[in-house]
Parts: structure tokens; sequence; C-alpha cells
């Protein structure tokens, strides 16, 4: 019989499995879904299927930076954080974030589709289905990005073993050792402090406008004998000490509470005869939005005893 594409395309549906895996598979069994299925399962093609529901909210995050030019992150995310510490699941994320920094994938669907740069017989995804199967649990490329420093440098930094992962791109005129090592130490206050926004210039209209709603209802709230004036005065004054929270430049700089984040960039550019300046970061933090797994090994244990 022949194997059509579109019977190859539904045997991946179902299972899980690699195009090839599936394609011998149905050839194996004449064309017959069902004994193709059974074929994949006997050979432990299938096994992701039975994981594909459970919860990966572990895992780590990791950057790769090519000539200090371009980089890469990548969340890549597993069911515990046993998992998440093994050298198998470590070497894969290492594997996938050198495939985005080379990838010119908009997103994850053209990402999972791209040839596998291991083995060009199979695509990323398959090579995530066939590391499920290996590692025993569900796991998930959650998202990557890549970025550019067309007119400077790309510094990372990761936190707490891949707990946390950033990039830093900046501008500058001079590439050295003291350049990249302030432009780390802005990486890692990133890490601690978790800007939302280089500068106030990236700030939206429509967040401040419904900031200073929010803000205006607590001053009337609060003190509701004041004049108008007064309490926009109030309002002025409670949103810039937002701004100096979400904002990095504005933030005070962990390091050295006399200095802004911006301040201490300057600094160092002075002393180095340098132009810098922060143009954007990337922060991920593993697990950041997703609901974890709570285990209840009591209820574990009577759901199996059939109690």
């Amino acid at each position: 019989m022949a194997i059509t594409a579109g019977m190859v395309k539904e045997l991946r549906e179902m299972t899980g499995a690699g195009m090839m895996d599936c394609k011998k598979a149905l050839s194996e069994t004449n064309g017959d879904m069902d004994a193709a299925v059974e074929f994949l399962r006997k050979n432990g093609q299938a096994k992701a299927e039975k994981k594909a529901g459970r919860i990966a909210a572990e895992g780590i995050v990791k950057t790769v930076v090519k000539d200090d030019k371009v980089a890469a992150i990548v969340e890549v995310n597993s069911e515990t954080d046993f998992v998440a510490k093994n050298d198998e699941f470590q070497g894969f994320v290492e594997a996938v974030v050198n495939q985005v920094v080379d990838s010119d994938a908009a997103d994850m669907d053209a990402f999972m589709a791209e040839a596998w740069e291991a083995d060009t017989t199979k695509t990323v995804k398959d090579a995530l289905v066939e590391k499920i199967a290996v590692i025993g649990e569900n796991l998930n490329i959650r998202r990557f990005e890549k970025v550019t420093a067309e007119n400077g440098v790309v510094v990372p930094y990761i936190h707490g073993g891949g707990r946390i992962g950033v990039l830093v791109v900046a501008d500058t005129d001079v590439v050295n050792d003291e350049i990249k090592a302030a432009l780390k130490n802005v990486a890692m206050q990133v890490a601690a402090m978790s800007p939302k926004y280089v500068s106030r210039q990236e700030v939206a209209q429509d967040y401040l406008d419904h900031e200073k709603e929010i803000l205006l209802a607590q001053a009337k709230k609060e003190n509701p004998e004041k004049p108008d004036n007064i309490i926009e005065k109030m309002i002025i004054g409670r949103l810039n000490k937002e701004l100096k929270e979400i904002c990095l430049l504005d933030q005070v700089y962990v390091q050295d509470s006399d200095l802004t984040v911006a301040k201490y960039v300057d600094k160092v550019a002075k002393e180095n005869g340098a132009n810098v300046t922060v143009t954007k970061f990337v922060r991920f933090e593993t697990g950041e939005g997703l609901e974890k797994k709570v285990d209840d090994f009591a209820a574990e244990v009577a759901a199996q005893a059939g109690m």
C-alpha cells in the first residue's frame, strides 16, 4: 500500500513520534494506522504521547553569544527540578539555544519545523519528542528570543544555575573588558530587580494614563479634603516613584545606592572614553506564569490502590 504524506501527518498527530519513525511504522504495517500506533509504542517512540498533558514548569534558561554581536536566550521546561539538573537535559537545552542563535525563525511554530542541526533528517519537534522518550518526562521548549547588537555588544548573565537568564544589548563605540563587566553588572540588576522597561521613553502613554487613573482614585480616597492641584502633585510624585522601580535606568543601582543604573553606566563610559547606551534587555525566569504541580503523595497512592 502506498504511504501518503497525509497518513504520516495523521500518525504524527496521534503519537507525537518523528516523521521518519511514522513513515517506517506505516511501511512496516502496510498502512494500517492502528497497527502503526502499536508498532511505535512497542518501539518506545510514542512515549511522549502519554506525557504531553503533564505539567512542565521546572527547567532552565540558557544563553549563547556569538562574536559579542548576536545572542539567543531560551527557556526549556521539564516536570521536575531533578531532570532540569540532568546532563542529558542540559545538553539538549544547550543544543536548542545554539540552534536558535543560527535560526531566522520568527515564532515557535517556525522554529519547531526547522531541520535539527544535529541530525537534519529530523525537525526540532522530532528531536524534542525523542528526548521526551529518553528522559521520561514531558519537556517543552517554551520560548526563545534572538537579539543583535548592530553598533555595540550583547552581554549575558545566568543566575541560579539557569533559574534566571538575562541578555543586555548596548550601543557602544568601545568594547573592552571594563565595558563588558559593567554591562554584566547591569544584567545582574535586571535579574535581581526585574524592570519592565529600559527607560521612561519606552513606557506607553496608555500605561501612564491607566496608572494615573488608579493613583487619582487612591489619592482622592485617602485625601478627600485636599484640592485638585495638590492631588495632581501627589499623583506626579507617586508616578515618578513607580517609574523609578519599573524602568531599568532609573532604578537605584544595587551595588552602589548613591547611583542610579544610568549614572553607573555613564560613570564607567567616561572612565573608558566611551559612549554607552543600554538599548534592550531580555529577562527569562524559569516557570514564571506557569502553574506548578503540587504533589499529594497520599492521594496518589490512594488513587493507584483504587481507594
